[in-house]
C-alpha cells in the first residue's frame, strides 16, 4: 500500500478537479445544472480512484482503479467539450481545463504502462545462466 498524496499523477488530478469545481460552479444557463452535476461525478471520480487503487495489494488491481480514473477523465473531457460547445465555459477557460485534462491522462497512460512493464518483468523471473 502507498501513500496516493505522493503520486504525481494524484497531485495533478486534485488540482484539476479543484479547477473544474471552479469553473462548473460559474456555468449558468437553461440545463447547465444536468451537465455540472455530471461533470463534478465524472473529474472527482480521477483522484478517487488514483487513491483507492493505490491503497490495493496487488499491481493488477492498481491498474484497474487508473483504467477507470482515465475512463471517468475522459468522461470529464468530453463534458468540458459539451460545455464549450453550449457556451457554458469560455473558449479561454476550456483551453486552460482541457490542457490539465491531457497532461493528467498522458500521466496516468504512463502510469499504467509503467506498472503493466514492471509486471512484465516480474512475471519473467530471474534470468538464469
Amino acid at each position: 500500500m502507498s501513500d496516493f498524496k505522493t503520486l504525481k499523477v494524484w497531485g495533478k488530478a486534485h488540482e484539476l478537479t479543484i479547477h473544474t469545481f471552479r469553473l462548473a460552479t460559474q456555468m449558468r444557463g437553461a440545463g447547465s445544472a444536468i451537465i455540472r452535476a455530471q461533470w463534478l461525478r465524472a473529474i472527482t471520480s480521477v483522484p478517487t480512484n488514483i487513491a483507492e487503487g493505490s491503497g490495493k495489494q496487488s499491481d493488477a488491481e492498481f491498474i484497474r482503479f487508473l483504467r477507470i480514473a482515465l475512463g471517468s477523465l475522459t468522461e470529464s473531457e468530453y463534458l468540458l467539450i459539451l460545455s464549450r460547445d453550449l457556451g457554458f465555459v469560455s473558449l479561454k477557460d476550456f483551453q486552460a481545463a482541457n490542457d490539465k485534462t491531457q497532461s493528467v491522462g498522458k500521466m496516468l497512460t504512463s502510469l499504467i504502462r509503467a506498472i503493466g512493464h514492471r509486471q512484465a518483468e516480474a512475471r519473467k523471473g530471474p534470468v538464469v545462466t
